[in-house]
């Protein structure tokens, strides 16, 4: 039996606020547990959330970003469920009234471009977080998390496969970086995901049985944990037997997944309007000021760079992936004006040099914008070869020296003197009858052989164009 798969995301970002949603405390990473807190976010008798504005200003940004409807008047809920680190024992969250509705964004998979669609975005509070202690049976609560603003972005059932899944992931990590309302740290939490997938049969209409996948923070992780759940759920039904609705944990290092809990339904968390805070009314004129404040996000810019810098579409697609990467190029571009050979510089040595399991990380990086440029200039002037500079560039990585430190400090300057390498050539031909007998015979492929030599005898120092044609000169008497 043929098999469709069925994929919804739940994202939940974090937001890039100085304090909590409802209260004053700092949402810095890294403190010592339990030291971001206070009566508010520790759900003490008595006390009144206040909301943070600048939640909301983001909550608009992203839903504009993402084609979503702004609820004008929108209302936050508690979504009731007990557990170690929710210390009031609900969650202020949204529920049928939350900020942004039916929105979309493309994705691209295998050439084809496919939308998406967005349920919801809604604004709640995050949880404390549980520290299981190694070799003892018990663990610890920090409540420097809760309380952190979070925005959920819960997906239309439409993707088909794990790719496109973590295609869209991508996209929405994105313009979350893009827009700047979140740091979108994956290993921090700062960006994670659940995710659900169920499969029926080819052609079939009505859902499977679901599973959720909980708390996945890297793309990797997503799309093997899919590709996992998806291989077992069709085992399960090609064997006649039933899928169970359940919240199951993936372990990166069984490559595999473990129930955690049956599956929660909304009625399950019984929500109802949190009498402690008012709706939130959001006019219009809101809604321009923060429309104002959009940055030119990947997809235009992305086509900003095919129209105006001539990029392939494909070249334009890697680079602007990510704000860091597509803020990189432009810095470089303002020193070497050959866009297509600098990304490809930016493709093939930089990325290759950086790439991690979830893309390129130029918080590492300490060649600078401005040197790349510099190195690619010396090759266009003939001071190295391109051979030469990707070995000037490796140790430009290791130090973070400017291009002509390292070219000076090594010798690398490239030998372009035409009377100090024809004598060169003149020895290689001399010392290679069989080979120049067999070009001047017509077997010109031998060109290479003899600026190998030449190469070779240099250390890589020779300009290649110049040895061709001293090559030639010579060959052809």
């Amino acid at each position: 039996m043929d098999f469709e798969t069925v994929i919804g995301l739940e994202v939940h970002t974090q937001l890039k606020t100085a304090s909590k949603i409802f209260c004053g405390c700092t949402t810095a990473f890294g403190n010592p547990p339990n030291t971001n807190t206070c009566p508010v976010c520790l759900g003490m008798p008595g006390v009144l959330p206040v909301l943070n504005r600048q939640v909301v200003d983001f909550a608009i940004r992203l839903g504009l970003a993402t084609n979503c409807e702004i609820r004008r008047q929108n209302e936050f809920a508690r979504k009731n469920y007990f557990y170690p680190d929710l210390p009031k024992g609900y969650q202020i969250s949204q529920f049928d009234k939350p900020i942004c509705e039916r929105g979309w964004i493309e994705i691209e998979v295998d050439g084809k471009v496919k939308r998406i669609g967005i349920t919801r975005i809604h604004m709640e509070e995050d949880a404390g977080k549980l520290v299981h202690a190694d070799h003892e049976p018990k663990s610890y609560v920090d409540l420097n998390r809760t309380g952190t603003p979070l925005l959920e972005i819960v997906s239309e059932p439409d993707l088909r496969s794990p790719e496109e899944a973590a295609a869209y992931l991508k996209k929405l990590h994105a313009i979350v970086r893009y827009l700047d309302i979140s740091d979108g740290n994956m290993q921090e939490g700062s960006f994670r995901c659940d995710a659900n997938i169920s499969l029926r049969p080819r052609g079939e209409s009505k859902f499977g049985t679901r599973t959720e996948l909980k708390n996945m923070n890297s793309f990797r992780n997503v799309q093997r944990a899919l590709e996992y759940e998806e291989r077992r759920q069709r085992d399960l039904l090609l064997d006649g037997e039933e899928v169970v609705q359940e919240t199951l944990l993936w372990d990166p290092n069984k490559n595999a997944t473990s129930s955690m809990r049956s599956k929660e339904e909304a009625h399950d968390y019984r929500y109802f309007p949190d009498p402690d805070l008012i709706p939130v009314v959001i006019g219009e004129e809101w809604i321009e000021r923060e429309r104002g404040a959009l940055p030119e996000l990947p997809a235009q810019r992305r086509q900003r760079f095919i129209d105006a810098l001539g990029l392939p579409a494909e070249d334009a697609e890697v680079i602007t992936a990510t704000r860091e990467l597509a803020d990189y190029f432009e810095a470089a571009l303002a020193g070497y004006g050959n866009a297509k050979k600098l990304a490809n510089w930016i493709m093939t040595e930089l990325m290759r040099e950086l790439k991690g399991e979830d893309g390129v990380d130029l918080g590492k990086c300490p060649v600078s914008p401005e040197n790349l440029a510099a190195l690619l200039a010396m090759i266009d002037k003939g001071t190295i070869s391109g051979k030469i500079a990707k070995a000037v560039f490796e140790e430009m990585m290791v130090s973070g020296k400017a291009p002509a430190v390292v070219v000076e400090e090594k010798g690398l300057v490239q030998m372009s003197d035409e009377g100090e390498l024809v004598a060169m050539v003149q020895e290689i031909i001399a010392a290679n009858p069989d080979q120049t007998a067999q070009y001047r015979d017509g077997k010109t492929k031998l060109m290479g052989f003899f600026v190998g030599q030449l190469m070779k005898k240099t250390q890589g120092k020779a300009n290649p164009q110049l040895a061709n044609e001293l090559f030639g000169k010579e060959l052809d008497k």
